[in-house]
């Protein structure tokens, strides 16, 4: 389930990932759960890849799902541990260690170790100049959004709704990174994701998965 904060919609980041054709990356957070599994009949159904954010503490629970992400050539990021707030915004190396933990858990599943991670609620207000040198030193790299639909807020946004949010970043100069949400709760999503993806299909766009090679995309650091 996503923070009851704001999540920016639609806000610019610091900066875009240029590119000379048009590109989006799908995200989702939130999973593994039943739902992503929905998600993933979709993707294969449409013959696109997606980027998933996990919770570490779903996993366990939902292995299977998380074998078939990476067994059908999706990638993988990590969205911390526990997803609580006061927990892992605690302190640096609290955060870092929900990373590790999740990675770990990965790790044990798959085999593999991802070192892209989304932050909860985005990196705003989270990230500084201190935090983000000790990250990469970590070899973490980070990815918030240029594009988001409030499924996070709240999870019975009206599918037609969650189309129109999507689809407003057709014009942008920069690839789009879209943020939406596979938690058990988010049927709407699934509901609108097929539209979302044939509207992109139709605009001539080519779907990416993010990867160790993708340029980070965050927020403006906190200057504290």
């Amino acid at each position: 389930m996503g923070f009851q904060g704001k999540y920016g919609l639609n806000t610019v980041t610091a900066a875009g990932i240029a590119c000379s054709k048009k590109e989006i990356y799908l995200t989702f957070d939130d999973g593994p759960s039943s739902m992503t599994d929905k998600v993933l009949d979709i993707l294969k159904e449409k013959d696109v890849k997606a980027t998933f954010f996990l919770i570490g503490n779903q996993i366990k629970e939902n292995e299977f799902t998380v074998k078939r992400i990476y067994d059908e050539g999706h990638s993988i990021g990590l969205h911390t541990y526990t997803h609580k707030r006061k927990k892992i915004y605690s302190s640096q190396n609290a955060f870092i260690k929900e990373m590790d933990n999740t990675r770990e858990e990965v790790n044990r599943v798959v085999g593999i170790e991802p070192n892209i991670i989304r932050f909860p609620e985005g990196s705003r207000k989270h990230l500084n100049k201190d935090m983000l040198q000790k990250l990469h030193g970590y070899n973490y790299k980070i990815y918030d959004w240029n594009i988001v639909t409030s499924d996070g807020i709240n999870a019975k946004t009206p599918p037609e709704k969650l189309f129109r949010q999507a689809t407003k970043g057709k014009n942008k100069p920069d690839a789009i990174i879209l943020l939406m949400h596979c938690d058990y709760m988010h049927k709407n999503t699934c509901k609108a994701l097929p539209r979302i993806i044939n509207f992109y299909k139709q605009e001539g766009y080519e779907f990416k998965i993010i990867t160790n090679n993708t340029p980070e995309l965050y927020f403006p650091i906190s200057k504290k």
